[in-house]
C-alpha cells in the first residue's frame, strides 16, 4: 500500500476528527509493542503505512478512525501466522467504550394531537447500557395510559426505569398526573432523560432529590388541578433505596417498562416492590402496571414465580385492539397489574 500524499493525508485525518476532545490511547507504547514482536518486521511495515503517519502526531485520529485502524489491523496479523497481541485487542476495546455512538431526534405523535420530541441513540447499546433508546414494551404502556387518563389524574406517579423518557412524557402531557417521578440509575440516561424533558417543555423541580422529600412536600392540595404536572427526576437504585425514601414519595401509581429482562436483575425490583407494599404509612397502597416485552420467557416466568413466592397478587391487562402510535405492534408485549 503506498503512503498517502500529505496533503491528501491530513484532510482525512481532521474529517474524522471528534467534534470534542478524546482520550487518546497510549500510540508510542502500542507502537514499541508492535515493533518488538516476533513478526516485526510484517508489522513496521503496516505501522508505517497506516495510522502511525507523523501526521497523527500533530492531528490525533478520532475515536471512529482508531477503531477501523485497529479493526484493519487486527484483521491482517489474524490472517497471518503471527501471534495474536493482547495489547492491540485491549486498544480496540478501550477505543469501543469511548466511541460515542450518534444521536437522533424523533417524533412521537400522540392522538391527541400532542408530540413527544426525544434525543435517542441509534445505537441498542451505547456508554454500556440500553436505556438510551426507546423499546417496545414503553410504546404499548404509553399507548395504554392514553387509553386510560383517569387512572393518573391528579395523582403522583412514580415511573421506574423511566430510559429516555416517551411514557411519563406522554402521561405528562395528556394525563393531567400532579406529579411525576421519572427515576433510573444510570448517570447518563438520567442526563439525556433530563435533556428530554425539557425538550418537550417541562422543567424538573430545581435542586430537589428525591431523597429529601418529605411527607409534607409530597402531599396533594385539596381540589388544585393538574394543567402543569410538578415533574421530578429520581437516581433511584431498587437495591438500596429505604422505606423511608420511598415513603417520601407518597406515589399513588407506580408504572414501569422492560425493567423485566434480566434475571439478575428481578430480585432487585421485587424488593423494592415489597418495601413500597410497607411504606405506605396510613395510604393506600400505590397501583403497580408493569409493562414487558417477552423475549426470555424463561425469565417472564421467573419474574411471575417470584412474585407468587413473595405473595405479590398479579393480572394480566387485556391489551387495546387500536394503535395509536406509528409502529408495528408487538404480540409478545404484555401489561402486569401488580397488588402490593
Amino acid at each position: 500500500m503506498a503512503e498517502p500524499r500529505p496533503g491528501l493525508a491530513l484532510r482525512f485525518q481532521r474529517r474524522f476528527l471528534a467534534a470534542r476532545p478524546l482520550r487518546s490511547l497510549p500510540w508510542p507504547e502500542l507502537e514499541q509493542s508492535l515493533r518488538t514482536a516476533p513478526d516485526s518486521a510484517l508489522l513496521a511495515d503496516i505501522l508505517a503505512k497506516t495510522v502511525l503517519h507523523p501526521l497523527c502526531v500533530k492531528y490525533p485520529p478520532s475515536a471512529k478512525y482508531r477503531r477501523c485502524f485497529l479493526t484493519e489491523l487486527i484483521k491482517k496479523l489474524e490472517s497471518t501466522a503471527a501471534e495474536p497481541l493482547d495489547e492491540l485487542y485491549e486498544a480496540l476495546a478501550d477505543v469501543l467504550k469511548e466511541e460515542e455512538s450518534p444521536r437522533c431526534y424523533k417524533n412521537y405523535l400522540l392522538p391527541t394531537g400532542d408530540c413527544v420530541s426525544l434525543w435517542e441513540s441509534t445505537a441498542l447499546i451505547s456508554g454500556g447500557t440500553t436505556g438510551l433508546v426507546t423499546w417496545e414494551a414503553a410504546l404499548h404502556l404509553a399507548q395504554w395510559a392514553l387509553h386510560d387518563p383517569g387512572l393518573f389524574r391528579d395523582r403522583t406517579v412514580l415511573e421506574l426505569g423511566s430510559g429516555i423518557g416517551l411514557t411519563g412524557i406522554a402521561i405528562c402531557k395528556t394525563c393531567q398526573p400532579r406529579t411525576f417521578i421519572f427515576s433510573d440509575c444510570h448517570p447518563r440516561v438520567l442526563r439525556q432523560l433530563g435533556e428530554n424533558i425539557r425538550l418537550n417543555g417541562f422543567i424538573p423541580e430545581p435542586d430537589v432529590t428525591w431523597s429529601i422529600q418529605t411527607e409534607s412536600q409530597g402531599q396533594e392540595v385539596e381540589g388544585e388541578k393538574c394543567q402543569n404536572p410538578k415533574v421530578i427526576v429520581a437516581e433511584l437504585d431498587w437495591g438500596s433505596v429505604t422505606e423511608k425514601q420511598l415513603l417520601g414519595l407518597r406515589a399513588d401509581v407506580v408504572i414501569a417498562a422492560d425493567v423485566v429482562y434480566d434475571p439478575e436483575i428481578i430480585s432487585a425490583l421485587i424488593g423494592m416492590l415489597q418495601k413500597l407494599s410497607t411504606s405506605r404509612a396510613d395510604r393506600k397502597a400505590p397501583e403497580v402496571f408493569i409493562a414487558s416485552t417477552i423475549r426470555n420467557p424463561d425469565t417472564y416466568q421467573l419474574f411471575q414465580a417470584e412474585l407468587d413466592k413473595v405473595g405479590i397478587r398479579w393480572q394480566m391487562i387485556p391489551a387495546h385492539s387500536s394503535c395509536d402510535f406509528l409502529y408495528d405492534v408487538q404480540p409478545d408485549v404484555t401489561i402486569l397489574q401488580l397488588f402490593i
